[in-house]
């Protein structure tokens, strides 16, 4: 099965991270990376890797990046990552004998959260479709983020997936601005049609700043993850308030301008 995956990965300066992911990845007989103008050395530690080929696209949003990836491979299945990504050996074992039934077009796979390579108890992040038929995906631009269309059938994986992501605070600070904006227009725009219950709770503004913490250290567990635990939960709720406030911001404007 491994011969049949081309594995998928978006970068923008991942230097921190990148060195993580890849070594994982060299089973690959091609590994495809769309760069969106790395400047911190990621391409230079891409270059290192035979098997990779850098496309370079400017980001305009996370779904036209990937399926713009998507049209440069040519194997069934894709693997699709996020350069924060590094595939447990588990999961690399359990790809390597799997033999997909006709009928089943996606596989998701679990994540485990890491902090500064801890694995932490428990965390907000979802299991996500990463492998796929190529011919029956497409991605969809959905808030902040983005997320595969399978037409068939998906099944879970029982390997799993390390998310650590260890590039500077203050790139995650900027980040969380950018990403409140895209999801307050997400939430503002399909309030009427939600289905999560996590996005219908955002539009309160109050309930998930004021929960977030004692849901993560107490029902995920993170009061067992000492320092990095508390890291996770104090930047969860900075994410959620960032959220909060620019719903706030923009009612609260159009109120004062009627």
């Amino acid at each position: 099965m491994l011969d049949k995956i081309t594995p998928l990965v978006i970068t923008f300066n991942e230097a921190e991270n990148i060195l993580r992911t890849i070594p994982k990845l060299t089973w690959a007989r091609r590994i495809v990376v769309v760069d969106s103008g790395s400047s911190d050395g990621t391409l230079e530690i891409l270059q290192r890797v035979s098997q990779i080929q850098v496309l370079h696209r400017k980001f305009d949003n996370f779904a036209a990046q990937c399926n713009f990836g998507l049209s440069h491979i040519d194997t069934d299945w894709v693997l699709s990552l996020d350069a924060d990504y590094e595939l447990s050996d588990e999961l690399i074992r359990e790809l390597s004998k799997l033999v997909p039934n006709d009928d089943v077009d996606g596989f998701m796979v679990r994540f485990v959260y890491r902090i500064f390579g801890k694995d932490l108890s428990g965390s907000l992040y979802p299991p996500r479709i990463v492998l796929y038929r190529r011919v029956r995906a497409v991605y969809e631009n959905e808030g902040h983020g983005h997320k595969v269309r399978i037409q068939g059938k998906t099944v879970n994986l029982h390997g799993h997936i390390f998310h650590d992501d260890r590039k500077p605070l203050s790139r995650w600070f900027a980040s969380q601005q950018s990403y409140a904006k895209y999801e307050t227009d997400h939430l503002l725009e399909h309030k009427a049609t939600l289905i999560k219950a996590s996005d219908k709770l955002r539009l309160s503004t109050w309930i998930p700043v004021v929960l977030i913490l004692p849901y993560l250290y107490f029902v995920k567990g993170c009061w067992r993850d000492s320092r990095h635990g508390w890291y996770y939960a104090l930047q969860r709720l900075h994410a959620e308030a960032a959220i909060a406030l620019e719903i706030l911001d923009r009612r609260l404007r159009d109120k004062c301008e009627r």
